[in-house]
């Protein structure tokens, strides 16, 4: 946790840009029947049933400094289409950065042995090279701002009920080109001393040699 938030409050450097990287599922749905059209004084209707069409993956690339994000729509979420989405992040977005830096959570699949499964090795290793992983702790992905720029998109872009991966893309690609024109930024305020106080008790405890033979009597002579 330190780690993460410790990187958090480093200054914006162009040759080390700060990403953060996080995923979600979409569930594809079609409309069992034609929805109803707008009159006036009236919405649109639509039917409750509907046709399950599959499941689509969404990676999230969320640079907080910049007020960039980068969406990238495809079928599934393995190791290779993981390491594809971080080969365009690196090749396309930022190419000239000496080195990316990551925040993301510790799926399997987030590791630079994934570039080794889906390319060849001097490939995998120019990848692996190009970035700097830092891992939010088990149940402490609320420390990704990835998470808050999914959160959005899940309220105001991926409600409706979308039926295949083409209309999926479109619309989060429009909704990633207006966000991007507004750049809007996460300000992060959450500190290590914060973390320190208000999580204290997830710290571990540090038992002294004094605290140790505290309530044991008089402490022997060579530990006094």
């Amino acid at each position: 946790m330190e780690d993460v938030l410790n990187t958090y409050i480093q200054p914006a450097n162009p040759q080390r840009p700060l990403v953060c990287m996080d995923e979600a599922s979409k569930q594809l749905l079609a409309d069992k029947h034609e929805p109803l059209p707008m009159r006036p004084g009236q919405l649109e209707r639509f039917d409750y049933e509907y046709e399950r069409e599959g499941v689509a993956n969404l990676f999230m690339f969320f640079a907080p400094l910049e007020g960039k994000r980068h969406l990238k729509v495809t079928d599934r979420r393995t190791r290779c289409d993981w390491a594809e989405a971080m080969r365009e992040l690196s090749d396309v977005h930022y190419p000239e950065a000496d080195k990316i830096v990551m925040v993301l959570d510790n799926l399997n699949t987030h590791s630079a042995t994934s570039f080794y499964e889906a390319f060849e090795p001097s490939e995998a290793q120019r990848l692996a090279n190009r970035f700097e992983f830092h891992y939010t702790p088990k149940h402490g992905s609320w420390l990704n701002m990835a998470e808050i720029e999914l959160s959005a998109l899940a309220r105001q872009c991926l409600n409706d009920r979308m039926a295949d991966k083409a209309t999926l893309a479109h619309e989060a690609s429009a909704w990633n080109e207006e966000r991007n024109a507004q750049v809007v930024k996460v300000q992060w305020r959450f500190t290590t001393a914060d973390a320190r106080i208000k999580l204290k008790h997830l710290y571990p405890k540090i038992r002294t040699w004094r605290s140790a033979f505290t309530g044991c009597g008089k402490l022997p002579r060579r530990w006094a």
